[in-house]
């Protein structure tokens, strides 16, 4: 799912960054005002694991790669805001050490993994959570929102390769899609297994089941 240099058009990655900065700075404001201090040891923890989850790379088509994506997974142990900011570490890691991902495409990046990724999957988990309002909801929840964040993330990811010009938009589409449907499923089921164990040995690390 990361993009590389030079597979974006300068409107769509200049629009991305603009998006995903302001998204993320916005995101910093809201962690300050509302992570706890002993949580920052956990989120350090969190983003170490994440990272190393998503160095694992499938090649997909167009020159883009499949991986786990675990915003899911920052965000119902630390909050949506907090996940944010963990995604784009990472990313930006990865495009300046590591050359995973390009550095003009970062803005996408984030945008996609860290922005969508993060509350297309917190507000889908929310939602069933609500609805189901104990620890059986939790994990459905989970597996849900990984599912949904996964799979958004990668449609967001092939509308912008197709607005850039770099593939036709029935091409790259069902390309993206078809193989992070699959991967969605893989990280649905790592994460609820992670949320699954918490909710066991520290409920009070994974947001609303404490309150349920």
């Amino acid at each position: 799912m990361h993009i590389p240099d030079g597979f974006l058009d300068p409107k769509t990655w200049g629009t991305a960054w603009v998006l995903g900065g302001a998204s993320i700075g916005y995101a910093v404001t809201k962690t300050k005002e509302r992570l706890q201090e002993r949580q920052v040891p956990f989120m350090g923890v969190m983003a170490a694991f994440i990272f190393a989850a998503q160095m694992i790379n499938f090649p997909i088509a167009m020159g883009t790669s499949g991986h786990l994506l675990g915003a899911v997974l920052a965000a119902v142990t630390l909050g949506p805001w907090a996940a944010s900011i963990i995604m784009a570490t990472i990313l930006a890691l990865q495009a300046f050490i590591f050359l995973d991902g390009g550095v003009t495409a970062l803005g996408a990046n984030i945008l996609n993994m860290a922005v969508i990724g993060v509350f297309a999957g917190y507000g889908t988990y929310l939602l069933i959570q609500r609805a189901w309002p104990n620890r059986t909801g939790t994990l459905v929840g989970t597996f849900v929102a990984s599912w949904v964040s996964v799979v958004l993330a990668s449609a967001a990811c092939a509308v912008e390769l197709a607005i850039s010009g770099m593939a036709p938009f029935n091409a790259v589409f069902p390309a993206m899609l078809g193989w992070h449907v699959l991967i969605g499923i893989g990280e649905a089921v790592i994460t609820t297994a992670v949320v699954s164990y918490l909710t066991q040995v520290r409920p009070d690390l994974v947001h609303q089941t404490a309150k349920a």
